[in-house]
Order: structure tokens, then sequence, then C-alpha cells
């Protein structure tokens, strides 16, 4: 399939104009999150969007859906108990690279194990920029932060990697200025009926200014072919010359609501109407 943009109606889009830093990454993931939304005629209502904390959580200000801002590293746990409430919902976790793979890591590799039906976009950076600049799980080594004034001395997390080790159904990345390719790969995660991590490469202007726009344009490659297997799809992810980007693994494969007996893979809200609450009610008298 391929993707184009249309004119975009503003139904997404809320009177309170972004705060985000001129140039930052942001700016091109909202693009694309709407873009994609238009491409898949969903309506405002129709979408659930969980923010962790960071600089990209502000979009529940910005972006017109049902929103939630949560805890720092717990929008997945969140964005989970909604999707099985509402299976109606097309439900998004949006996070950033500490909130998703620090504070948030075993959250992830529970919805990776209930393989749970909501896409997880995580805001890449490298660092923890809403506090100013410190050092994240995907810090390279040796780079020097407010956190690490003598260079980075961890080796920094693989999310892609990682996910694939643990038989993620869904797994890509995309880069936060090449906005119409990583409305492809959102439009696609959202199509994937699973769990989704899609890590965004995304350029920190203020705080991680070696890490550019022009140096991941140098930096990263688009994959031509999806892999066939997993062993290819690893081995791409372990290549860091330049970081592929677009879809390593994607396999249909059934869904925690799928292996729940008794779900009744409805909204929560209607098998509550059929309940005769006073009559329940009459057992406590």
């Amino acid at each position: 399939m391929s993707f184009r943009f249309n004119k975009m109606s503003n139904k997404f889009i809320t009177k309170i104009k972004p705060t985000w830093c001129l140039g930052c990454g942001n700016f091109g993931i909202h693009t694309a999150l709407q873009s994609a939304f238009e491409e898949l005629k969903l309506e405002p209502w129709q979408v659930l969007m969980v923010y962790g904390i960071g600089c990209f959580g502000n979009g529940s200000n910005f972006l017109k859906t049902n929103a939630f801002h949560g805890l720092h590293g717990r929008p997945l746990p969140v964005a989970m108990g909604a999707k099985l409430a509402n299976p109606s919902l097309t439900v998004i976790a949006s996070s950033g690279d500490g909130d998703a793979y620090s504070e948030g890591g075993n959250h992830l590799l529970e919805a990776i194990r209930a393989n749970i039906d909501i896409t997880l976009l995580v805001h890449n950076n490298g660092m923890f920029s809403l506090t100013t600049g410190q050092a994240s799980p995907t810090t390279p080594i040796g780079q020097k932060t407010k956190s690490t004034p003598f260079g980075q001395y961890l080796n920094p997390l693989n999310p892609i990697a990682l996910a694939l080790s643990q038989n993620a159904s869904f797994v890509a990345r995309g880069l936060a200025t090449d906005v119409k390719h990583l409305q492809g790969i959102i439009f696609k995660a959202l199509s994937h009926k699973g769990f989704s991590l899609v890590d965004i490469i995304q350029p920190c202007v203020s705080f991680n200014k070696e890490y550019s726009a022009e140096f991941w344009a140098k930096h990263t490659v688009k994959i031509e072919k999806t892999p066939e297997t997993l062993k290819e799809a690893m081995d791409l992810a372990m290549e860091s010359k330049k970081l592929p980007i677009g879809l390593f693994w994607q396999e249909k494969k059934p869904t925690l609501a799928d292996k729940l007996p008794d779900y009744p893979n409805s909204p929560l809200w209607q098998e509550v109407k059929k309940v005769n609450l006073e009559k329940i009610l009459q057992n406590y008298h």
C-alpha cells in the first residue's frame, strides 16, 4: 500500500498550540499519527491515547481524542485495561525511551507476552529530555549527559532486539523526521491485531544536539523487504553502522482477548446494562 498526505481535516486538532521546542521530533510524530488516523477513517471518539510522562505527554492537550495522562512508565497497564474494557476502541500508548524502557520495562514485557491489541509508540531520543538531559536506557555508550558527565558507561538497550527475542507480533522502527514513511508504519501498526511496538528515532534539538535530524538522515536506512524469519529480523536489529527503519517483523497470533474463555468481546458497559442491579442489591438488604 502506498501512503499519501491527503488534505487533513482539523477533527483531531484542539485549540491549544503545541509547546514543544522548535524543530522537536514530536511535531513529525504528531503529524504522522493524525495522517494514519485519517487514512484509517477513524473518528476522535474511536481513539484512546494513553500518555506517559515526557515532552510527548503534552500531546494530550494538542490531539483531540479520548486521552489519559498517566504516571511515569505506566501507560501500558492503563492502555491494556482500557482495551479489555472496550475492545471497540483503537488504543495507543505514547511513551518515551526512558518511560518505556526504564520504569516501564516490565510492563513492556508483559504487553508483549499478552499480545494485547494495542500499539506502543516510543518517542526515542536517547535522553530524559523533559528533565533537561539525563541519560536514558538508549543513550549511546560514552555520551556525556547531566547524569553521566564522564560519559555513559552502560551499554544502550536495543528495544527492537528485545521485542523480537520475546516473540512480539509486530516490531517496527520509524524516524520522526521522515513523516510520510512513519505514517505508513503507524498505519500498519494500528491495523495489526495484536501488540505493536513502534520505536521512533526522535531528534531532540535542545538536549541531544549531537544526534540531529541531519545525523539520522545519514545514519538510517530503510528496510526494503520485511524479514521472513525471526533470525533475519534479529540480524537486521543488530545492525549498528546504519540503523534500519521500517517493519522488522509481523505475524498473526492469538491475542489475550482470544484466549480468555469468558471474555465478552464487547464494551463492558454494554454488559453492565444487561445486569439487573436492583435484584443483586436485594441480596444485601
